[in-house]
């Protein structure tokens, strides 16, 4: 999407500023990409939170995102626009559970993820086609965060950080 066509006064609306990831998603390039970079910094913030914490913030997020990224997607009138980011905030999120902080990890899981959203192998392409609403627009990030979480633990447990 054109940053050109977002109405005037978008991101004055509290829901689209957040579906627009605090508006990293109006970047006039790779806005997805840019938006997972958001995600870095509260993922650095959050870091600290027990896991039990850290899992309820992202799962009220998760929540959140279905309802802010539908309601955005169709006052813009489109499927799934690409300056909705808010699913790539916490597609992030959710790559970094139980992972070491530091920031070869960090690094790794935000290459993971951008990998698996832009690729989309099945079946996060199939969700990607099939899904509509909010749902849609956010579980394809969450699938391409599964498929991102397992290689990063895998990484994890084949090659300590001494190889890394």
């Amino acid at each position: 999407m054109n940053t050109t066509s977002i109405p005037k006064n978008f991101l004055k609306n509290p829901i689209h500023f957040l579906a627009l990831g605090f508006g990293s998603g109006l970047a006039p390039i790779m806005p997805g990409t840019i938006g997972t970079l958001v995600a870095v910094p509260l993922y650095m913030l959050m870091h600290y939170l027990p896991l039990k914490y850290y899992l309820i913030v992202v799962a009220i997020m998760l929540v959140v995102g279905f309802w802010i990224t539908d309601k955005t997607a169709n006052d813009l009138q489109i499927k799934d626009p690409g300056c909705v980011v808010w699913d790539e905030i916490v597609g992030y999120l959710i790559t970094m559970i139980l992972v070491p902080f530091n920031w070869q990890m960090m690094t790794l899981g935000f290459i993971f993820f951008r990998i698996f959203d832009i690729w989309k192998p099945w079946p996060i392409s199939w969700v990607n086609d099939n899904m509509r609403s909010g749902i849609g627009i956010m579980l394809d990030d969450v699938v391409a965060a599964v498929y991102a979480i397992i290689l990063l633990h895998f990484v994890i447990i084949v090659c300590p950080m001494t190889c890394i």
